[in-house]
């Protein structure tokens, strides 16, 4: 089987490869062809390398097969789930290395979405789209920046210590969760009153 070969004639262990490094290394298989996405799975401290065949076709505009995220200046990233986990994984090692209290707001705003959106791709680490989905907060190309935004944003509060500078403000206001109660119009009364009409 080819998968085999490439893995072991390339000395590659450990690591899944991509359809780039498979086209590069095994020039003869045809674009026609259903691709099988080969990996390599290490066994529990065993020096041997297992290959694991998954035969998946090869989807335009999904997953692999995803060519653009449709944003000038933002290529496609097949490893952006990765770099999702490790960008929000560095976030929370940097607030948990910080002075900042534990009960400044914005540490628990950040540490929740880390958590969040650490938990979502473990759980689906083999399918970007659920994770957009889940998340909520564009494609997993944009999670990527967002996490590197942050850190830049941590960096800067943790340097200024803003969490000195915010005051809690008790703010006195009275919540009505039907606001049109008191703007009601009774209906049945204007439904009744005839409108004039000139003589």
């Amino acid at each position: 089987m080819w998968c085999s070969k490439l893995t072991s004639s390339t000395g590659i262990r450990g690591r899944i490869l991509s359809l780039q490094t498979i086209r590069r290394l095994s020039p003869n298989i045809k674009n026609d062809e259903r691709y099988s996405l080969c990996s390599a799975v290490w066994k529990a401290g065993a020096e041997r390398n297992f290959v694991s065949i998954v035969d998946k076709p090869l989807v335009p505009g999904v997953g692999l097969g995803k060519t653009s995220t449709g944003l000038v200046g933002l290529p496609v990233d097949h490893d952006a789930v990765r770099k999702i986990i490790a960008g929000n994984q560095a976030l929370l090692d940097k607030i948990a290395a910080s002075d900042m209290p534990e009960t400044a707001e914005y540490r628990i705003t950040v540490e929740a979405i880390a958590r969040y959106r650490i938990k979502v791709c473990e759980e689906n680490f083999d399918d970007p789209e659920k994770i957009e989905e889940l998340i909520e907060c564009g494609q997993v190309e944009e999670l990527v920046l967002q996490a590197q935004d942050e850190m830049i944003v941590l960096d800067m509060y943790l340097e200024k210590r803003y969490w000195e500078k915010v005051t809690p403000n008790e703010v006195e206001w009275d919540w009505n969760p039907n606001p049109m109660d008191e703007h009601s119009w009774n209906l049945n009364e204007q439904e009744n009153e005839s409108p004039e009409l000139p003589k």
